[in-house]
C-alpha cells in the first residue's frame, strides 16, 4: 500500500536553498517535479530507498538529512571540490568534517551549508561497514578450489597467446586450492577443435568445470566470424547438455597486441578470469544442489 517517502524541510533562506540544490545536482541526486509561485520555491530530489526513523529518550545524534551512499571517500571528495568551488579554502575545513567511524558500524561526514547570515543546514552522508548491509539475500559461489576437478582445453595455435592463458588458469586454480592431481591439461589444434573435446571431456563426468582457452585473430584468418561463432556455440551447447559448467577464456582480437594485453600484459589474464569462474560455478552448482 505504501508507495514512497518524502521529507519536507524548510531552507532558511534562498541563497541556502540554491546552495544545496547545487551540491545535490553535483552529486548526482535524480531531480523530481519542483514548483514556484509568489510565496516560495520547491525542489525534489529522488533517491531509491528512504527511510523514516524516530527516537526517543536522548537527542539524535546524527543531523536530521541523512543521506547514505557507497565509497563513501569518492562522495567527500566530491563534496570538498564543491565545497572549495563555492567557500574560502579557510571555511571549508570549519564547515566539512572528515569521514569518521560511528557507534552504529558505519562511517559519517557531515557538510554545513550556510551563507553567513541564515542558520546553517547541516547534511550527513554515511555508508554501512556491514557489506550485506541493504544487498538481498542471494546463492553466491565460493572461490575455494579444494576438493574439486578441473579439464583445462587448450588450443596450440597462437601459443604464444594460450600458454599465457594456460598459465593464468593454472594460477587462479591452484591458489584456490586445487590440488595438481585434480587438474587435467588437454591440448587441441586450434579454437575449431575446443568444442568437441570439451564436449567429450564433460560427457565423462570425471571433472566439475571445464576450462576452454584459444585465441581467434581478426587477420590472421577470413572466415574468423564463422570461427568464433561455431566454437562459442559449441561451447554453450556442451554446458547446457551436459550440466557441466564450461568456462569461457576463447580470446577474440583483432591484433596480436590486444590479445597479449588481454593475456596478462595490461588488461588482466583472461584464462586466470575463467578459472575464477570455472570454481565459482562449480561452487553455485553444489549449493543449489543442496536446496533441492
Amino acid at each position: 500500500m505504501i508507495k514512497g517517502i518524502t521529507l519536507v524541510s524548510a531552507v532558511s533562506s534562498a541563497d541556502t536553498f540554491d546552495q544545496l540544490n547545487s551540491l545535490l545536482g553535483a552529486l548526482g541526486f535524480e531531480p523530481g517535479k519542483g514548483w514556484q509561485d509568489d510565496k516560495g520555491r520547491g525542489a525534489a530530489h529522488l533517491a531509491p530507498l528512504g527511510n523514516l526513523e524516530f527516537v526517543t529518550g536522548r537527542p539524535p545524534a546524527v543531523p536530521p538529512m541523512l543521506i547514505e551512499v557507497t565509497q563513501l571517500d569518492q562522495v567527500h571528495a566530491a563534496v570538498q571540490k564543491w565545497m572549495l568551488a563555492n567557500y574560502r579554502t579557510e571555511e571549508v575545513a570549519a564547515l566539512l568534517s572528515a569521514p569518521e567511524l560511528t557507534h552504529w558500524n558505519s562511517r559519517l561526514f557531515t557538510v554545513k551549508i550556510t551563507t553567513g547570515e541564515a542558520e546553517a543546514l547541516t547534511l550527513g552522508f554515511w555508508q554501512s561497514e556491514n557489506p550485506l548491509h541493504n544487498k538481498p539475500v542471494a546463492v553466491e559461489g565460493d572461490l575455494s578450489a579444494v576438493g574439486m576437478r578441473f579439464a583445462i582445453v587448450t588450443a596450440r595455435w597462437n601459443a604464444v597467446i594460450t600458454d599465457r592463458l594456460l598459465q593464468g588458469s593454472l594460477d587462479g586454480l591452484y591458489r584456490s586450492g586445487a590440488a595438481k592431481a585434480d587438474v587435467e591439461i588437454v591440448r587441441v589444434p586450434g579454437a575449431w577443435e575446443i568444442p568437441s573435446a570439451a564436449r567429450t571431456l564433460a560427457e565423462s563426468k570425471r571433472f566439475d568445470a571445464i576450462i576452454t582457452l584459444g585465441c581467434l585473430l581478426r587477420g590472421e584468418t577470413a572466415h574468423y566470424e564463422a570461427i568464433y561463432t561455431e566454437v562459442a556455440r559449441g561451447i554453450g551447447q556442451s554446458q547446457q547438455e551436459t550440466g557441466v559448467p564450461h568456462a569461457f577464456g576463447v580470446l577474440t582480437c583483432e591484433t596480436l597486441e590486444q590479445a597479449l594485453d588481454r593475456a596478462g600484459v595490461k588488461a588482466g589474464n583472461k584464462g586466470f578470469e575463467a578459472a575464477i569462474a570455472a570454481i565459482e560455478m562449480v561452487s553455485i552448482q553444489k549449493k543449489l544442489a543442496v536446496k533441492r
